[in-house]
């Protein structure tokens, strides 16, 4: 399958992404839902989407858009790769199952629409914190948090690169 196939098929519409989430859970599988700029992919996002993956039977990635990176106070000159490119990157992994794009500050609404069975981030955040909790709790779900590979870090490699 070629590569602008594999994106086609991975990135959806939100309303797309429910109706192939609904089916999958229709039959029983584990949906996770996870969030991120993934901004410059390193051997970090990787290990972590795997690790998120091996959580349930289907990965559903909320992908930042441009303006909402733009909205978390990262630097000017982020994000580095568009919205497009990044999805691009991220369709190629078979971690990923589908990539929805979402245009605000934080997936809450993302989320809240598609009503995942695990709610996954870094270990950097109080699992309590991590935006979509209370939603995912009260519909029976569970939030996880995994740790980071050491020495990885998207901030730390656009500071070598600029060195």
């Amino acid at each position: 399958m070629g590569f602008y196939q594999v994106l086609k098929n991975k990135l959806m519409s939100k309303e797309d992404a429910l109706r192939l989430i609904n089916t999958k859970k229709f039959v029983g599988k584990k949906i996770v839902f996870t969030n991120g700029c993934f901004d410059i992919l390193h051997p970090g996002h990787t290990e972590y989407l795997n690790q998120a993956r091996d959580l349930g039977d289907f990965l559903v990635l909320g992908l930042n858009t441009d303006a909402s990176v733009k909205l978390l106070n990262k630097a000017n000159n982020r994000p580095i790769n568009t919205e497009a490119d990044r999805a691009a990157v991220l369709a190629g992994l078979s971690s990923v199952d589908v990539i929805v794009l979402f245009d605000t500050a934080t997936p809450l609404q993302l989320i809240t629409y598609l009503n995942p069975n695990v709610l996954v981030k870094g270990n950097d955040y109080d699992i309590e914190k991590i935006v979509g909790y209370d939603i995912v709790k009260a519909n029976g779900g569970s939030i996880v948090t995994i740790p980071f590979l050491e020495g990885y870090s998207t901030t730390q490699l656009i500071k070598n690169i600029l060195k």
